[in-house]
C-alpha cells in the first residue's frame, strides 16, 4: 500500500498526457484515435483519480475542460496592446486601392511582386485574447471595447481545441514546417466559433427543452462564453483558430505565416486555409476561390483578411485609431433573398432623426430571420422607389444591417402604395424639419419621449455607464410613466419606485440602485460617449478625453480648437461643442454632478492613474468640487507614459498582473528593450534582456522598486 500514490501519481501523469494529446488529434487535427465511448472512459478514471488525489490535479489538466464553480460577475482586464478592429474593402478596387495605399506608404513598386501577403478567411465569431506564461494558459479575455476586456478564462479553459499547455507537437502535418521553443510570455489573439452542424443541434436541444433559441452561429458562441457558470460554456460545441500576436517574450517572428506555424508547432489550431506568401494577383484570385467554398465550409465566414506578410513591415505601417494600416477584411458580396413591403413606419432615434424602416414578409437571410430593414431617409425611398406591397431585394450589409437594395419592378400589381413622410413626429406630435444640407427630418422637441428613451439607453449601455439591468422595457415604462425626465433622474430612482414597475421585484430592484451607485464613477471618455452628442462616438470621446484631460476643458475649448485634434473632423467638433454651450446641457450636468456623478479625469503627466483621478468630489454637502490628484512617483519620477520591460520571475505577482497595473497607472509596457525603454524591471533569472538594457544606459529596477512605485502612484 505504501507504493499506492507514486503509482497513482504515474497513472494521473499518464491519463493527463494521453488525454491531451487525444484533444488535439479529435479538435485541432479532425483525426481521432480512439473512439468517443474509450475516450470517455479513460476521462472518468481521471476525473475520479484527481478527485480522490486533488493535490496531483494540474492546472493543465483536461479535467479542467468540465467547468469550474460559478462566478457572481466578470472581472475587466486592459489588454497590454489594443485589440484593434479593420478596414472593410467591399470590391476589387477597395482591395486594389488598399494595395496602392501600401505601396506608396512602403515605397514599393505595386506593380511587382514587392509585397507579399497572407490571406485567411474572416470567422464569423467572437475575438478574445489567451495569455500563456511558461507555456501555461493563465488567463483568456474577450475584446471588449478593444482596450478592455472581460476575464472568461474558466469558460475558455472548457474549449477543447484551446491548449491549457503549450508543447512542441508531433503530428506528422507537412503544414507545420517549423520549431520554435514555447516563449515564456505569450498573447494569442483568435476568434471563437459554432460550427454549422453543431450550431444546428444545439438549437434543436434548446427546443426540445421549451428553451429560447439563437438566432445564428455567432450570437450562440457569444452567448456561451459569457456564462457565469462555466459548466453551461463547456456543453456548447466550441471550437477556436487563433491568427494574431499581442506581447511576445521569448520568441520572434519575421513574418505571419511563420507566426501562424509556430504557434501550430505549440498545438493551436490554425485555420486549414489560410494562404501565405502571395502577391496581389493572386490575392484577388483566391478570394474566389473562398467565395465559391463559403457555404461548403463547416462553419461561417463573411470575407477574407489580407495581411501583409512581412512583419517588419507591419510595423512600419503601423496604426491608425482604430485599426491597423497592414491589414484589410475584404468582404464577401452580402447575402440576398427577395421578399415583400408588408408596410412602411418611421422611428424615431435619440438625436430626434426620423428613420423610415420596411416591414417585410419574414425571409430568411444568410441564417438569420429578417422582418425589418432600414430605408435610411425620405431621399433613398424616392430614388429607390420603394412603395407598400413592392417585391424587393434584401441584403444583410456587411452580413449584419438588414437593407433593401432595390425594387422588382416586374412584380408590381398597380395596388401598391407610396410612401408619404409625415409632417409630425409620430411620438410627440411635435412638427418636424428637414436638416439644412443633409438628408434627415428631426423631430426638434427635446422632450420628445422616443428621444429621451433612446437616450437614456444609450446612456446606460456597457461602453457608456453599464448600468447593469437597466433595460430596454424599465427604460420605456420610466419615461412613459413620467418617472424620469433626463439622465440625472436616473440617480434619484428609489428601490420602492423600481419594485412597482412590471416584471420587477424587491431583489431586482435593489440590483438595479446597486448597480447606479456603483456606476456614479465614469472615466472622461465614457461620460462623453454618454451624453449622446451627434457625430460623437466612442473612437471619438477617447480622442477628445486624451486632448482636454478635464471636463471643464472640453466644455471650454472652441470648435476651431477641436478641429485640430487629428482624427476629430467639423462635424463632431461643431457637435460637441453646441451642445455643451446650450444651456440645458450645462444644467443637466450640473444636476448630474449634484447626484453625485464623479468624472474621472485624465491626469497628463503625473503619477495619477492613467485614466482616473476623479475630477469632482464630495465635500460633505453633496455638492462636487474639483478634486486634485498625486502629482509625482518615486522620487518625483513618473509613471504614465514611460515605457516598461519585465524580465525574469517576479515573486510577489506574475507578470501578467505587473503588467496589468503598470497599464493602469499610464504606463506602456512592451516585449523587447531598445534605447527607448525607460525601465527594466528584473526578476530573478533574468537574461539577455538585463544585458540589452545595461548596455544600453536603460534604469533598471527590481520588483521592490516597481512596487514602490506603482504604491505612490
Amino acid at each position: 500500500m505504501s507504493n499506492l500514490p507514486s503509482k497513482i501519481e504515474k497513472e494521473i501523469s499518464a491519463l493527463q498526457e494521453e488525454l491531451t494529446r487525444h484533444n488535439y488529434h479529435y479538435h485541432v487535427l479532425d483525426d481521432p484515435l480512439i473512439s468517443d465511448a474509450e475516450y470517455d472512459r479513460k476521462m472518468a478514471r481521471l476525473l475520479e483519480l484527481e478527485t480522490a488525489y486533488p493535490h496531483l490535479s494540474t492546472p493543465d489538466s483536461p479535467t479542467k475542460r468540465v467547468g469550474a464553480p460559478p462566478l457572481e460577475i466578470f472581472e475587466n482586464a486592459p489588454h497590454t496592446t489594443p485589440m484593434l478592429g479593420l478596414d472593410n474593402a467591399f470590391s476589387d478596387s477597395d482591395l486594389e486601392a488598399f494595395h496602392l495605399r501600401t505601396a506608396k506608404f512602403l515605397k514599393c513598386n505595386p506593380e511587382g511582386d514587392d509585397i507579399l501577403y497572407t490571406v485567411e478567411p474572416k470567422l464569423d465569431g467572437v475575438a478574445v485574447e489567451l495569455t500563456y506564461e511558461d507555456g501555461l494558459l493563465t488567463r483568456a479575455t474577450t475584446r471588449g471595447d478593444g482596450f478592455i476586456g472581460e476575464v472568461i478564462t474558466e469558460n475558455v479553459r472548457t474549449i477543447r481545441s484551446v491548449p491549457l499547455k503549450l508543447a512542441s507537437v508531433d503530428v506528422g502535418a507537412s503544414n507545420i514546417l517549423v520549431e520554435v521553443e514555447i516563449p515564456s510570455f505569450l498573447e494569442v489573439r483568435g476568434e471563437v466559433i459554432i460550427n454549422r452542424k453543431d450550431f444546428e443541434r444545439l438549437n434543436r436541444m434548446r427546443l426540445e427543452k421549451d428553451e429560447s433559441l439563437f438566432a445564428n452561429p455567432r450570437n450562440a458562441a457569444a452567448g456561451s462564453l459569457r456564462q457565469l457558470d462555466s459548466k453551461i460554456t463547456a456543453s456548447r460545441p466550441l471550437s477556436m483558430f487563433v491568427y494574431g500576436v499581442g506581447i511576445h517574450e521569448g520568441c520572434d517572428f519575421t513574418s505571419h505565416g511563420q507566426m501562424l506555424r509556430s504557434f501550430a508547432s505549440w498545438g493551436m489550431p490554425i485555420n486549414p486555409l489560410v494562404k501565405e506568401l502571395i502577391p496581389i494577383d493572386e490575392v484577388i484570385t483566391y478570394y474566389r476561390e473562398l467565395e465559391k467554398k463559403r457555404e461548403s465550409l463547416p462553419y461561417e465566414i463573411d470575407g477574407m483578411v489580407v495581411k501583409v506578410d512581412d512583419i517588419t513591415r507591419q510595423k512600419f505601417l503601423g496604426e491608425k485609431a482604430r485599426s491597423p494600416r497592414w491589414a484589410i477584411a475584404w468582404k464577401f458580396q452580402a447575402v440576398e433573398t427577395m421578399t415583400v413591403v408588408n408596410d412602411i413606419i418611421v422611428q424615431v432615434g435619440r438625436t430626434g432623426s426620423l428613420t423610415p424602416v420596411a416591414v417585410l414578409e419574414p425571409v430568411n437571410v444568410g441564417g438569420v430571420t429578417v422582418s425589418r430593414a432600414t430605408l435610411h431617409n425620405m431621399d433613398e425611398i424616392e430614388r429607390k422607389d420603394v412603395r407598400v406591397g413592392d417585391t424587393v431585394v434584401v441584403i444583410r450589409a456587411g452580413d449584419v444591417i438588414p437593407k433593401v437594395v432595390k425594387v422588382i419592378d416586374a412584380n408590381r400589381t398597380g395596388n401598391e402604395k407610396r410612401f408619404v413622410m409625415p409632417k409630425n413626429c409620430p411620438v410627440c406630435g411635435s412638427t418636424v424639419h428637414r436638416v439644412a444640407d443633409e438628408a434627415a427630418i428631426k423631430c426638434i422637441n427635446a422632450s420628445c419621449r422616443a428621444q429621451l428613451k433612446e437616450r437614456i439607453k444609450h446612456f446606460v449601455s456597457k461602453a457608456a455607464f453599464d448600468v447593469d439591468g437597466l433595460g430596454k422595457k424599465l427604460v420605456e415604462q420610466l419615461v412613459d410613466r413620467e418617472i424620469i425626465h433626463s439622465f440625472a433622474d436616473l440617480y434619484t430612482l428609489d428601490q420602492v419606485t423600481l419594485a412597482a414597475m412590471e416584471r420587477m421585484g424587491k431583489k431586482s430592484a435593489a440590483n438595479i440602485i446597486a448597480a447606479l451607485e456603483k456606476s456614479k464613477t465614469i472615466p472622461l471618455k465614457r461620460f462623453i460617449y454618454a451624453l449622446g452628442i451627434d457625430h460623437t462616438g466612442e473612437s471619438a470621446a477617447l480622442l477628445l478625453s486624451q486632448h482636454y484631460p478635464t471636463l471643464d476643458l472640453i466644455m471650454d475649448a472652441t470648435r476651431e480648437e477641436m478641429e485640430t485634434i487629428d482624427g476629430i473632423g467639423p462635424k463632431t467638433a461643431g457637435a460637441v461643442h453646441d451642445f455643451f454651450k446650450h444651456s440645458d446641457n450645462q444644467v443637466l450636468i450640473e444636476q448630474l454632478i449634484a447626484n453625485g456623478i464623479a468624472v474621472q479625469s485624465v491626469e497628463k503627466n503625473s503619477a495619477d492613474r492613467g485614466h482616473s483621478q476623479s475630477q469632482f468630489s464630495d465635500n460633505g454637502d453633496g455638492h462636487g468640487e474639483k478634486g486634485q490628484g498625486r502629482q509625482d512617483g518615486q522620487d518625483g519620477e513618473t509613471i504614465r507614459g514611460k515605457k516598461f520591460v519585465l524580465t525574469g520571475t517576479l515573486s510577489q505577482m506574475t507578470r501578467s498582473e505587473a503588467k496589468e497595473k503598470l497599464i493602469e497607472a499610464g504606463a506602456k509596457v512592451t516585449g523587447s528593450v531598445s534605447s527607448k525603454t525607460d525601465y527594466l524591471v528584473a526578476g530573478e533569472a533574468a537574461g539577455s534582456k538585463l544585458t540589452k538594457a545595461e548596455s544600453l544606459g536603460v534604469k533598471v529596477i527590481n520588483e521592490e522598486e516597481l512596487l514602490d512605485m506603482i504604491g505612490a502612484w
